[in-house]
């Protein structure tokens, strides 16, 4: 029986659906307004186990997913949301073995993603503190053979990549068009880049970087989620997506695919 352990990580859900993030410890306790739940009650028990804490409030523990560490986990930056990390994953036919690029790194949301999904993870990152908790978070969530694939430098992005035979480049940046020219020197043929911007004037201008970069195939989504509850409904906050393939000069341009078109 997989049972939970000294150093896994739990998401304690209590009866108001109310959930917290909790690491196992030998001694640790879980404290709450509701009172104290010890780490104890957890260990050598399976996930859907349900225990009391010390004024009877009931809590029942299961493994995290990636998409509720993320919601949870450290951040000191603005995260790309599930909803558009999956997506990314296709836009950019990410598989194990894969060398990506990726900036800014942020909080490790994105990193994480893409390691989990097999590939390889070379980050720049500008400031110092954002690139040390993301190589926490991602060590705390996925563990040593990850982290061996992923490596973070404090760099600026804009000034250049020094990467080479890259396939594949995701950006989450104020100004990705500055990385078009240095993206198209450090990617191989066939590469695809990725940007996820919040605004469409960042679009605009990225599209336009795109032309005679080598780039084609340019094609913006934008992933709307709406959730429904049996109170009524709620949209969550969007942005857009954008991805180009690195094909080199082709006389005419290609133009992409019109959706649902064969």
């Amino acid at each position: 029986m997989n049972v939970l352990e000294t150093g896994d990580k739990v998401l304690l859900v209590d009866s108001k659906g109310r959930q917290y993030l909790v690491e196992l410890v030998e001694g640790g306790e879980f404290h709450t307004h509701t009172g104290i739940v010890p780490h104890a009650d957890l260990l050598g028990h399976p996930e859907g186990t349900t225990v009391r804490s010390t004024t009877g409030a009931r809590y029942t523990a299961m493994r995290p997913t990636l998409t509720d560490f993320v919601l949870r986990m450290p951040r000191g930056a603005q995260v790309i949301y599930p909803k558009d990390l999956g997506p990314i994953l296709l836009l950019a036919d990410i598989q194990p073995g894969l060398r990506v690029f990726e900036s800014g790194v942020g909080s490790g949301a994105l990193s994480m993603t893409l390691l989990r999904a097999g590939a390889s993870v070379v980050g720049y990152e500008v400031r110092d503190d954002f690139a040390e908790r993301a190589r926490g978070n991602v060590h705390s969530f996925l563990g040593d053979e990850a982290s061996a694939r992923y490596r973070v430098e404090v760099r600026d992005t804009y000034e250049g990549i020094d990467e080479r035979d890259l396939d594949r480049v995701v950006l989450d940046l104020p100004e990705p068009w500055q990385v078009v020219k240095h993206a198209a020197v450090a990617m191989r043929p066939g590469g695809i880049i990725v940007s996820y911007s919040p605004s469409i004037a960042q679009v605009m201008q990225l599209h336009e970087a795109f032309e005679d970069s080598g780039f084609h195939l340019a094609q913006t989504v934008e992933i709307l989620q709406r959730t429904w509850h049996v109170e009524g409904q709620a949209v969550a906050h969007t942005g857009f997506l954008t991805s180009a393939r690195l094909l080199g000069e082709i006389p005419g341009g290609l133009k992409p695919p019109r959706i649902g078109q064969s």
